[in-house]
């Protein structure tokens, strides 16, 4: 009988074999902050107009080239469970505002390395997460006052262009203005008098060939597709939608028949032709010119609808489908029938053409207040085409922003100087211990001009020194300049680098309760995990019979 050998005392004790136990400051806290240290590290080298590219090869190995913060999040997969609520905040912030992920994760990654000081020090955990509690409420109180104007006409495209010009020179430097223009007239003309404005009717299509300058937008939708039929062209559309095949309807229950001779032959597959004549015929009766369906195109079907002089369309995507049809007013049918006046969609212009060496289908609207746009993107690369698909998307949801709330603050850390100035002379008054961890909340605003900084390539210290010099003067909305070659300021409102109020109040939000919450753990219980013995990597077949 095997010796039992008896467990060490303790926590230990209590868990099965192969589970780890960390715990106390050392273990824990610390190596939570690494982590989130790290992992703000990546990042922070990404942030600004001059940040670097990250080449991410994810587990499909699909490449991505960006610097988009919240793509190399989601294409890493980051696995430490301290990080990950780092990451989580990232993305909440994704979803609530659709910009300033890297300023949470760079903001984060600033008040952990910040906190690990003062604990260090000798300060409690408690002492340091109340006095970052009290900070960000003051914060957040103080942030209003930053405001330096507001969008007061977002109908106007001049004015939609320059507010969200900031969002796109962050991701596509160099290509802001022109891209900003056609994001904003892409906006601007499906922003109903309501005000109700919704992201996903502003559509990509990107095509490969030319450069970034040839991209344009339109009113309507442009599909990656070959009309199916002989017509490629039909002007005062109106539009049929199958979410079915075009092809004669199959019957519910099997049936056996009996030919016995090749009339009989010849008459059955006559009938099935007549039938299918009827319904093509019947659909042209209508009034419909174009046909679009979600399945495959029969070629008999075809054959008549070449016949009747029908445009068909087919799209894979029953998402393609849905957009389509609230772009034109039609009603997806589920099966081929003739349709009535109010199922049928209404289109200025359906026709066929080539961009580059591509076939697309386009379907536009001649009147500017449609249902959907459509934004063109050429390029020379895939990985350069998504990268600006990526700028258009913070673009739209700038703009989402916007309407929820029209107030602008100053870009480029003239903000974060102006709250870490003001935060630092609160913290002054505070009595206790918490007023340390509440001049590091404020120390923890430099990361962000200090990146800014460090990725143009000038001295960060110079910089941030002249910044606060700046703002003790009082002029508050002074901020780095990228353009200059040294370490020099401007006012970001003349030099139109605003940035969404939310953005900011969201950011500084999020960011501090992923800190606090890091910073809560004292204790790292990892259970063994699940499953049997891991396969062996280098022997491809290992459980085969020699």
């Amino acid at each position: 009988m095997a010796l039992h050998v008896p467990k060490a005392p303790g926590f230990a004790q209590m868990l099965k074999d192969g589970a780890k136990h960390f715990s106390g400051l050392e273990e824990a806290v610390f190596r939570n902050i690494r982590a989130c240290k790290e992992l703000s590290q990546t990042t922070r080298t990404a942030y600004g107009p001059n940040g670097m590219n990250k080449m991410v090869i994810n587990h499909l190995e699909k490449l991505f080239v960006t610097n988009d913060a919240a793509t190399i999040l989601r294409e890493l997969e980051v696995q430490h469970p301290a990080a990950k609520m780092v990451v989580m905040a990232s993305h909440m912030q994704e979803q609530e505002v659709g910009d300033g992920t890297n300023f949470v994760l760079v903001f984060a990654g600033a008040l952990l390395e910040l906190a690990e000081e003062l604990l260090r020090m000798g300060l409690s955990v408690s002492e340091v997460i109340e006095g970052y509690e009290s900070a960000c409420k003051k914060v957040l109180e103080i942030l209003p006052d930053c405001v330096c104007s507001s969008a007061k006409n977002l109908h106007d495209i001049k004015e939609a262009t320059s507010f969200i010009r900031t969002a796109v020179t962050s991701k596509q430097y160099g290509n802001e203005d022109f891209l900003a223009n056609l994001i904003a007239q892409a906006c601007v003309s499906i922003f109903p008098e309501s005000g109700n404005f919704n992201v996903d009717n502003v559509r990509v299509c990107k095509i490969l060939g030319c450069g970034v300058t040839a991209s344009s937008m339109l009113h309507g939708m442009v599909f990656k597709k070959e009309a199916e039929g002989d017509i490629t062209s039909v002007k005062d559309a109106k539009i049929v939608v199958y979410s079915c095949p075009f092809d004669c309807m199959v019957t519910e229950t099997k049936g056996t028949v009996l030919i016995n001779n090749a009339q009989e032959l010849m008459n059955f597959s006559k009938g099935e032709e007549d039938m299918m004549e009827a319904q093509v015929k019947a659909i042209r009766e209508a009034g419909a010119n174009v046909v679009v369906t979600g399945g495959k195109v029969a070629d008999m079907a075809l054959h008549y609808a070449n016949k009747y002089q029908l445009m068909v369309v087919r799209l894979n995507s029953k998402f393609d489908l849905r957009r389509l049809c609230k772009t034109v007013g039609a009603v997806a049918l589920p099966k081929m029938t003739a349709p009535t006046p109010e199922e049928m969609g209404h289109c200025d212009n359906v026709y066929t053409t080539e961009v580059g060496d591509t076939q697309v289908v386009v379907f536009k609207h001649e009147k500017e207040d449609g249902a959907i746009s459509t934004v063109v993107i050429r390029g020379s690369t895939d990985n350069l085409m998504d990268d600006i698909e990526r700028a258009v998307d913070d673009g739209v949801n700038t703009f989402k922003v916007l309407v929820r709330d029209n107030r602008l603050i100053p870009g480029a850390g003239a903000t974060e100087i102006e709250l870490a100035k003001q935060l630092a002379s609160y913290g002054e008054s505070c009595p206790g211990l918490e007023q340390y961890a509440i001049k590091k909340f404020a120390e923890a605003f430099e990361a962000l001009p200090r990146a800014l900084a460090e990725n143009t390539g000038v001295k960060a210290n110079e910089l941030i020194s002249k910044l606060y010099s700046a703002h003790h003067e009082g002029n508050k909305n002074m901020g780095f300049d990228i353009e200059a070659e040294t370490p020099a300021v401007k006012d970001m409102l003349e030099g139109g680098i605003l940035e969404p109020y939310l953005v900011k109040h969201w950011g500084i939000k999020l960011a501090t309760n992923a800190a606090v919450t890091v910073l809560r753990v004292d204790q790292i219980i990892m259970a063994k995990p699940a499953g049997g013995p891991k396969a062996p990597q280098d022997k491809k077949n290992f459980d085969e019979d020699d």
